[in-house]
Formats: C-alpha cells, sequence, structure tokens
C-alpha cells in the first residue's frame, strides 16, 4: 500500500529537523587580532600552548605572509589543535631590501665577518658590548646560539628575521648562523641603536 503523500508543510518541517543536527560552516571559531597580539600568544590564550602558532599560521596562510606580521583587526581561523603540531614556515618575516642602496648614507654597517678582526671588539667576554653583551645573551638565550623561539626569534641575541638582515645578516643563514656572525650582526646593532635595544627588556 503505498504511502500518503507529505503536504508541503510537512515536508519543510522534516527539511527543518535534519539542518538543524547538522553543524554549520559559519559556526568555525574565529578569533580577531588585537594591539600587542602575535601567533604565539593567541595560541597560548585559544590553545593553552605558545608552540601551537604554527597550527594558526597554517590555517590562515592565505591571509597571512609572514608569521611574525599579524595586524589589529585581522580575523583568523582557528581549527581544533591536531595531535601533531605542523612544522614552522620557512620565513617568518620579509627579507630586507637588496644591497644596492647608495652607500653615502648616513649610517653604514659592516658586512659579517667570521674573521678574527670581528672578535677583536669584546672586550674580551666572547661576546661584543663586553659584560652588556654577556648579560644580554644571559637573559636571551642562555647561550644557545642555535634555539629559536615560538614567535621566531632565534640566536644567541634572539633576533627577528628582519632586526637580523638589517644589521648586515644574511637572510639564508637566519636559523642556521655561526656564533662568529651573529656576535657580528649584535656589534652592527649596537654600533647603530646602542645598548636601549636590549637594555629596556633584559635588565642588563
Amino acid at each position: 500500500m503505498a504511502s500518503k503523500p507529505l503536504s508541503q508543510s510537512e515536508l519543510l518541517a522534516r527539511v527543518k529537523a535534519v539542518a538543524a543536527t547538522k553543524p554549520h560552516a559559519s559556526q568555525q571559531a574565529t578569533y580577531t587580532v588585537k594591539s600587542g597580539d602575535s601567533l604565539s600568544t593567541i595560541a597560548e590564550r585559544v590553545y593553552h600552548e605558545s608552540k601551537a602558532w604554527t597550527v594558526l599560521y597554517w590555517a590562515n596562510h592565505s591571509k597571512i605572509r609572514y608569521a611574525n606580521e599579524i595586524t589589529p583587526g585581522q580575523v583568523l581561523k582557528v581549527p581544533a589543535k591536531p595531535a601533531k603540531l605542523p612544522a614552522a614556515p620557512g620565513e617568518l618575516g620579509p627579507a630586507a631590501a637588496p644591497a644596492t642602496a647608495p652607500v653615502s648614507t648616513q649610517e653604514t654597517y659592516a658586512p659579517v665577518q667570521t674573521t678574527s678582526a670581528v672578535s677583536s671588539d669584546y672586550s674580551g667576554s666572547g661576546y661584543p658590548g663586553g659584560s652588556f653583551g654577556s648579560c644580554v645573551v644571559a637573559a636571551e638565550s642562555g647561550g644557545n646560539s642555535q634555539v629559536m623561539n615560538a614567535s621566531g626569534h632565534y640566536g644567541l641575541y634572539q633576533f627577528s628575521a628582519s632586526t637580523w638582515a638589517a644589521y648586515g645578516g644574511d637572510p639564508s643563514e637566519f636559523g642556521d648562523a655561526t656564533v662568529a656572525e651573529q656576535n657580528a650582526v649584535f656589534s652592527n646593532a649596537l654600533a647603530a641603536g646602542g645598548e636601549s635595544n636590549w637594555s629596556a627588556y633584559d635588565g642588563c
């Protein structure tokens, strides 16, 4: 015996009931970037783990070009945290402009060198700036020349990729530079900007 056809109102009620049991794509969690936020601080807030910033980066790669450059007002997707965190991107920040600018600028920075001449200004401490340089290393990295933190800062002095390049560091060496190269870039930074680049944060 054939069943009685559903009326239009009964059919509509069934469709609504089925739709109500399905999650909507628009319900996906999001986060609006605030002033002072970084991917690592957002990851700490939403995942309770700052190292999970790579999850946010890859989920929003279409709108975030560099991991260390997000702007207030951006709306980021917040996917569920996977069992295994994805690897960090190869580039954390933009490379500095090519060194083809006129040499007649007021300040110029010596290129990174690895010869003994570079270490002659280190006042016997092993680091540029004498006891100040030693204090910065202790506060920033504990002497680990290859440490990379969650926000993409690297090395003995925890340079960002853009600061590293701005003071004479080879962008291709960022994340894999020798101690001598890092010391030379730090020496250039001290000569250009003084100790205030670190003293305000490290208590040195």
